[in-house]
């Protein structure tokens, strides 16, 4: 039997690489293309912004934890023994017996085309009752780096005072990553934006698209996004099939183009980044190298139906807990990768199942 989340009185001290907060729901993903009123059957999986990065993360071999509520009911189970499935610490999600875990559907097209369809179930959910009294510090700051998204801040007033707790600058504080991850259907009324931009002025890292700074805030340009949010030392602007700008603190910026991916399906894309960028960063990797590896996570999920894809397993520990990421196929084939010069990199063609160990990266 799965042993279940601690109780609410219990600490989960353990150190970890990346702690990751926010609300994970049952997916439901349709076997066929056409309207939801059209599908008569879907797939269950499972999609959350933040495990989604916890998740890829633990499959690169750092170890990870993942923070949030979740109803006492089946999904709920679901949400966590999946998660954890992925090697994920899942000691520190609650149980709400008041609460139901969210759920949400969606058509199989990409969320930018015409007739896309998402359907969430997740208004009085269990993870919309984190607030400053229902997640204590003590599990959120015991990571290197705590993964936050502004999913979370639209979720209720409670979710939005956590937010502005744990991103508010203060000694102690463990690095803040946070993804702006702007939902406008999200949000009760116009202030998200302003509300999202505020927040992520408190952040160390900040990772976010081109396309919804210019939905958000009229933003166009990795300059101007830079110019409006100087306070992280590192932000990282996404621009899709065109690469991604990142500004660091002290050297400038570097530019680092896509590689050619054949897209299964979009969503999970912008997770999958973040979780390249951090790790390579936990690593120590040069910012080129960081987006590179972005990149390629990217492209694991890009290249598969769904929100996640599980990169080659683990072999085991090459380094002791807590000090780098364990050894991976994963990891061995993404360095291989990142090391090629421009040219063969600008040349990189990676489609369906290019995650194999028997799969050959075209390079032409």
């Amino acid at each position: 039997m799965t042993q279940g989340p601690p109780a609410e009185a219990d600490a989960v001290d353990a150190a970890v690489d990346v702690v990751c907060l926010g609300e994970s729901m049952v997916t439901f993903l349709p076997l066929r293309p056409g309207r939801l009123a059209d599908v008569p059957a879907f797939e269950r999986t499972i999609g959350g912004a933040e495990s989604n990065v916890a998740c890829a993360l633990a499959a690169a071999g750092h170890s990870t934890r993942w923070v949030s509520r979740v109803g006492a009911d089946g999904f709920g189970d679901h949400l966590v023994e999946t998660i954890g499935g992925y090697g994920v610490d899942v000691r520190a999600v609650r149980r709400d017996p008041h609460r139901p875990t969210g759920i949400y559907f969606r058509t199989a097209d990409d969320r930018t085309a015409d007739g896309h369809e998402v359907l969430y179930y997740r208004a009085g959910s269990a993870a919309s009752a984190m607030s400053p009294a229902t997640v204590p510090h003590r599990d959120l700051w015991a990571g290197r780096v705590l993964h936050l998204s502004g999913i979370t801040a639209a979720l209720s007033d409670d979710c939005l005072a956590l937010m502005r707790d744990l991103l508010a600058r203060r000694p102690g504080r463990p690095s803040v990553s946070f993804d702006i991850n702007y939902r406008p259907g999200l949000w009760r009324d116009a202030a998200g934006p302003r509300v999202l931009l505020d927040l992520a002025r408190g952040a160390d890292i900040v990772f976010v698209g081109a396309d919804e700074a210019e939905a958000a805030w009229g933003m166009r340009g990795p300059a101007a996004l830079r110019e409006a949010l100087p306070e992280p030392d590192v932000l990282v602007v996404k621009q899709g099939a065109a690469g991604a700008t990142v500004f660091a603190r002290g050297s400038g910026h570097v530019a680092e183009r896509a590689p050619r991916v054949e897209v299964v399906a979009p969503a999970g894309a912008g997770d999958a980044f973040a979780a390249g960028f951090l790790s390579a960063t936990l690593r120590g990797l040069p910012v080129r190298d960081r987006i590179r590896h972005g990149h390629l996570m990217a492209a694991a999920v890009l290249t598969v139906p769904g929100d996640l894809t599980r990169p080659p397993a683990p072999s085991p520990a090459a380094v002791p807990p807590g000090t780098g990421p364990r050894h991976t196929s994963w990891t061995a084939r993404a360095d291989r990768l990142v090391a090629l010069d421009d040219t063969a990199w600008g040349r990189l063609r990676l489609g369906p199942g290019w995650t194999g160990d028997d799969q050959e990266v075209r390079t032409s």
